[in-house]
Parts: structure tokens; sequence; C-alpha cells
């Protein structure tokens, strides 16, 4: 690791003491807005004074969509299948045929020695979405003696989260190992409101007053970081166990299952049902696609190198990512993401009402697309760790940037930019073939990438979680058929992305939003 540690908690240019590099931090900050707006700009200019160029540019873009489109469905086939097995498997029947001690953990003599510890931030969710998620731990199969379980309140959230912590420690009193209820103190300095700050706090105070005091080492704690309204399904603990025991290199990984949002989707609107599987879908694809995989939402990773690196950044909004860049840059490069192809089920984004609802997804896909922070935070990083392979360095740079341009531009493009070439084209160019058949060749691919469209739709029907009441035919045909308003709801996923990476390239820096938590929409409004 580079000597000067510092950049590791970079947030912001005005963390950074050196002038010159104050300016290339911020100049990295910018590079994702100005890619995204100069890639619009210059498609306007050279539809204008190009066309024909343009517009066999956009023809091969179009192309290469269509392609990627079958890539990452052939990747989503396969992460289902993967899925698929993993529920098949029995989990604790494999942990107990391993063979102790393991090479790279040869301090614990057996499965049963480890140690789940894991932190669910909250704010002032309603406690029923708490007990939920609490319960789902008390029944996940795994050992209760060996798990430690920390419901991290903000001290901002008053009487609610006292209320909430009281009735958690009176109905889990004594279920587990250890239950601990903290409560992460207001306006600490230099830290962000958010959930990375109140995530350390309660990893400290989880290390101070219970791992430590009971002498257990830090190899032996996988630690988890939940959402309140997640739900580790049954066996998670004995798979994520049996991959950190297994894997290569166990203090060099972080584990990663599948956020399904299904705990209320029967009560999502049509665009809030497909953003949440497009949201499950997409995590699908990377977990088949391990050179691109990061942390996301809810994630796993061992207590030592959590410790090693400082926790969870407490002055950024992404802190999910940011923790795996946090580890790539600590351990100079020597830093994975094991795929844990088994669900967490979790809440779709929903509120009382339509236009709430679609509000609430906006901004909660605009924090999503402020991962973009991450992006000067990596580049700088890798200027100052000259320990890190280029190639390490190509890839992951590569992939942060790619994958936020494409978010930002893509759907624009394709949607409505990609006809500018017949819109502002010289009128002779109206006359030419190649403008007869853009839009024609344009139909054509976009028709046969429907494919895609059809392959979510039939998954997100087999992923619904079963009904108390039967569906009608009529529901058996509408709920699929949801997914007609496909298109739309990735423009509605782009437009804040642009506007998170334009917030940054300008300097509006945001903040951390907690996403409301609804589980029934509909006794809201009766009440």
């Amino acid at each position: 690791m580079s000597s000067d540690s510092s950049y590791l908690r970079v947030a912001r240019p005005q963390d950074i003491q050196n002038p010159a590099q104050r300016r290339i931090f911020r100049a990295f900050e910018m590079l994702p807005g100005v890619l995204a707006w100069s890639t619009f700009l210059l498609l306007v200019a050279a539809s204008r004074f190009w066309p024909e160029q343009t517009s066999l540019a956009l023809i091969a873009f179009i192309i290469f969509w269509f392609l990627r489109t079958l890539y990452f469905l052939a990747h989503l086939i396969a992460g289902y299948r993967q899925t698929q097995e993993y529920q098949r498997v029995d989990w604790q029947r494999k942990l107990e045929l391993l063979v102790f001690p393991r090479p790279a953990l040869p301090s614990l003599d057996s499965w049963q020695n480890l140690w789940h510890l894991v932190i669910l931030p909250t704010v002032d969710e309603p406690y029923e979405i708490l007990r939920d998620s609490i319960r789902a731990l008390q029944y996940s199969g795994w050992p209760r003696e060996r798990l430690i379980v920390v419901v991290a309140f903000e001290e901002h959230a008053g009487e609610i989260a006292q209320a909430n912590a009281a009735a958690v420690e009176a109905e889990f009193n004594n279920v587990f190992g250890h239950l601990l209820t903290t409560f992460h103190p207001d306006h600490i300095p230099g830290e962000l409101r958010g959930k990375g700050a109140n995530e350390s706090w309660a990893a400290r105070q989880a290390q101070k007053l219970i791992i430590d005091q009971n002498n257990i080492p830090y190899e032996h704690v996988v630690a988890s970081v939940f959402d309140c309204d997640t739900r580790a399904e049954r066996q998670f603990f004995h798979c994520l166990a049996y991959h950190y025991l297994t894997c290569d290199a166990p203090l060099r990984s972080s584990f990663q299952p599948i956020p399904l949002y299904t705990n209320n989707i029967w009560h999502a609107p049509a665009l809030a049902y497909i953003l949440s599987f497009s949201a499950t879908f997409w995590q699908m694809i990377q977990q088949a696609r391990p050179e691109a995989l990061i942390t996301y939402s809810s994630h796993s990773m061992g207590f030592k190198p959590l410790t090693e690196v400082g926790f969870w950044q407490e002055n950024v909004v992404s802190e999910d990512s940011r923790i795996f860049y946090q580890c790539l840059l600590r351990f100079d490069g020597n830093w994975q993401v094991v795929p844990l192809h088994f669900f967490v089920t979790m809440d779709a984004n929903i509120a009382p009402t339509f236009w709430q609802t679609m509000k609430n997804q906006y901004r909660q896909q605009r924090r999503w697309a402020y991962g973009a922070e991450n992006i000067p935070y990596l580049l700088f990083g890798f200027l100052k760790n000259k320990k890190i392979p280029f190639r390490v360095k190509w890839r992951y740079g590569f992939h942060i940037i790619e994958g936020f341009h494409s978010w930002a531009t893509h759907p624009l493009i394709l949607f409505v930019l990609g006809w500018l070439p017949l819109w502002l084209g010289a009128r002779s160019f109206t006359f030419t073939v190649l403008s007869y058949n853009l839009p024609q060749i344009a139909s054509a691919f976009m028709n046969f990438s429907l494919i895609g469209v059809a392959g979510s739709m039939y998954l997100s029907v087999v992923l619904m979680p079963q009904r108390e009441t039967p569906l009608s035919w009529k529901e058996k045909i509408l709920l699929p058929l949801r997914w007609i308003l496909g298109p739309l709801t990735i423009l509605i996923s782009t437009i804040p992305a642009l506007d998170a990476e334009t917030r940054l390239m300008l300097g509006k820096y945001m903040g951390f939003w907690v996403t409301p938590k609804l589980r029934n929409p509909h006794k809201t409004k009766n009440k």
C-alpha cells in the first residue's frame, strides 16, 4: 500500500490539502458529466453538419446495442440458472463435509465456530419492517448463538428510534448470541448524515462491546450489512460461510448476494414493478460477470479486512460500492467480489400514491446514479497507489466510466437523439437512401431486442412470491404485460442518472436520501 493513505478517506476536493491534487480530483469529478453532455453536443453538431456519417455511426451503435442486449440476456439466463442450482444445495451439509483447518484460516477449527455479524441500519422505519428482518435472522437456520445482530439507529430520529429500539430489545432479547442496539450521534465533524456513517458507528460499537470483550478473533467473524427491510432467506448464512471458508482469499474478498425486491411487490404499480425487477436482473447479470461485479446494497466481508480499511466511509452517499473501492486501493488491487447466487428479499420502492411513488423512484435512481462519485475517488486513488497493476486499473477504470456513461446516455440516444440526422440534417439528406433506411434499420433491431423484454417478462413472473389470494384470469394476463412499459422505465432511470452526473460536474453535491419504507399503501390510504 502507498505510504500516504490519506487519500483512502477522500470524498470531495476540499479534503485534499495539495492545490494541484485538489484540481486533479475536481477534474475527475467533472468527467462523467462532461462525457455525457459532450456526447449529446457532438451528436447534435454531427447530425447537422455530417448527417450521412452520423447515420452510419448510429446504425452501428444500434447494432452494438442489440448485440449487447443478447449478451446481457445470456448472462441473465445463466444467472437465473445459478440461483436455481443454489436453492437445491444443502449448504449445511457442504459445510459439514469441509476439512479443517482451512489453509487461508488456520486458526478456525470448525465451521460452527464462525460468527456472523449482521448490521441493520435504520432511521424511523415502521417497527414491523425491522421485526420481519430480525425474525428472518432468527429462523435463518444458522446457530443463533453464533449470530451477532446490531440494529443501528440514528440519534436524530428521536422518540421513534427509541421506541423501536425498546421493542427490539423486548422481543428479541436472549434470541441471539449477542443483540445490540446502537444510536449514531448526530453532527459528528467530517461525517455526512447517511447510511455509511451509521454502519461504521455500529460496527465499531460491536467491535468494542462484543467482539473484543469476548476475545473473538476478527478472522472468525463475517460482517454483513443489510438494509433494514432485508430478509435473509433460510440457509443464506450457511451459503455465505461456505464461500468464505472455501474461496481462495477470504480476507481479500467481499460476498455479494442478489437483492430481490419482492417483500411488497404485489402492491407496486406497473412502473415501480418493472424498475424493481430491473434492478434485480441487472445484479443477476453482474453476478455472471465477476470481472465487473462490485458490492451493492446488502453485502458481506470478513471483519478483519473491514477493520483494516477503517470501516465504511462516513462522508459519502454510495457507501455500499465505496467499500469495494476502499478495499481495492487499500490492498493494492488485491480485492475481489465473490458472487453469491442467493436471493435476499427487500422492499420495492412504493408510496401511498402513484405520483409519490414515481417521485420516490426518481430520487432513489438518482441516489444510485450518484455512485458516479466513485469515479474521481478511484482514478485519484490509482494515481496515488503505484503498486496496483496497470491491468487492474484499466479494468476497473473502464468498467466504472463506461457503466455510468452508458446509463446516462444510451437510452436517450436510442429513443430520442438517434433521429437527429433526420431532424437537423440538410434538406438534401432527407431524400437519400440512407435517410430512408435509418428508421427502418433502427425499428428492425429495436423489435428484435424485444427478446430481452420477453426474457424479463418471464423471469419476473417466475420470481413473484406467492400471494394469499389466488390470481384472477385478468391479473394473470396483465401481470406480464406490464413489461410493455419497459422502454419508458429505461428513460425514467436514465434522466436521474444524467441529473446526478450533472450535479457532480457542477459541484452541487448531494446528501443521502433515505428511501421511505412502505409495505401496503392501501392500508395507509384507508387510515
